[in-house]
């Protein structure tokens, strides 16, 4: 854990001489420090799985596997699908999810339509060594190829029509009215110590760090824009992860209802909107300041 004297607080100026004072003083916090920006211009996908894990969130599965990787423990097993057996082996510390990718690439079947059944269906974000999957074992899979799919007659008008409505309201529906969302303000509420919101404002951000937010784990987080480094700095009580603002791919926001003064934010530090790094009671006054920061002028917002 970062001593706490040495986490830059509200009110405060952010100066590289007293951050390289107190780095010296703390070499513990050093090292950990490093582990989130000192290896190379990008986050990999073991630090967003670390930092996003670490804000009580998951990430998403879609990245290529590293199969070939001989410093991981894997598991052989068998996979069957229509009588067809496939010999696998997979790293035992991988996902569910990420082994339908692997398994499409055998069968065909897109990952989105399988069902891995292993004692019982087997949840997406269930390692193999969570479900004890050990030699030998064979997994069912249950799906459709995409020529089985396309062979069912094709529906009727009237179905289209339903599914682009619920389509349609599914994109319509707010942030905080998102079932995801709506759970972590229920349980957390507004925050005593957030900066004061103001909405149908823009101005420029601080030059303190913006603190008084949270994350989905109800951790209080504190943005710190390093821009002579082209890092934003996502601070916990915890820990503190340095990002690269060329790693970031996107930043989204909405209001929240009732609370229009402030906004949800979600930073995207990977690939797909998975990865997203969701932060609650942004002040409305600086999302475009912090979206001009990160992805810069050029950047349509």
């Amino acid at each position: 854990m970062a001593s706490s004297s040495n986490i830059p607080q509200e009110g405060t100026l952010v100066d590289d001489k007293q951050e390289e004072k107190a780095g010296s003083a703390n070499t513990a916090e050093n090292d950990h420090d490093k582990e989130g920006s000192d290896s190379g211009p990008v986050c990999t996908e073991q630090q967003i799985q670390s930092i996003l894990a670490a804000a009580g969130q998951g990430v998403g599965d879609d990245d290529e596997d590293d199969l070939k990787s001989s410093d991981v423990e894997k598991v052989d097993f068998c996979v069957i699908f229509k009588k067809e057996k496939y010999d696998v082996s997979f790293p035992l510390n991988q996902t569910v999810s990420k082994l339908k990718s692997h398994i499409e690439k055998l069968t065909g079947v897109p990952a989105t339509l399988q069902k891995i059944m292993y004692k019982g269906l087997a949840r997406d974000d269930a390692t193999l060594q969570d479900l004890k999957v050990v030699t030998g074992a064979k997994l069912m899979v249950v799906g459709s190829t995409l020529n089985d799919v396309l062979s069912v007659s094709a529906p009727t008008p009237k179905d289209l029509q339903a599914e682009d409505k619920a389509a349609a309201k599914a994109s319509k529906e707010p942030f905080s009215e998102q079932k995801q969302h709506r759970k972590v303000l229920d349980k957390y509420g507004k925050p005593d110590d957030v900066p004061v919101g103001i909405k149908n404002r823009s101005e420029a951000l601080p030059q303190v760090p913006l603190s008084g937010m949270y994350n989905k784990a109800g951790g209080k987080v504190r943005l710190t824009f390093k821009l002579e480094a082209d890092q934003l700095w996502l601070g916990t009580k915890e820990r503190t992860d340095k990002i690269p603002m060329q790693s970031i791919k996107a930043v989204v926001s909405e209001p929240i209802k009732d609370h229009e003064e402030y906004h949800i934010m979600g930073i995207q530090l990977g690939p797909t909107e998975a990865s997203r790094y969701w932060i609650y009671w942004v002040p409305a006054q600086y999302v475009e300041a912090i979206k001009e920061a990160i992805l810069g002028k050029w950047q349509f917002f």
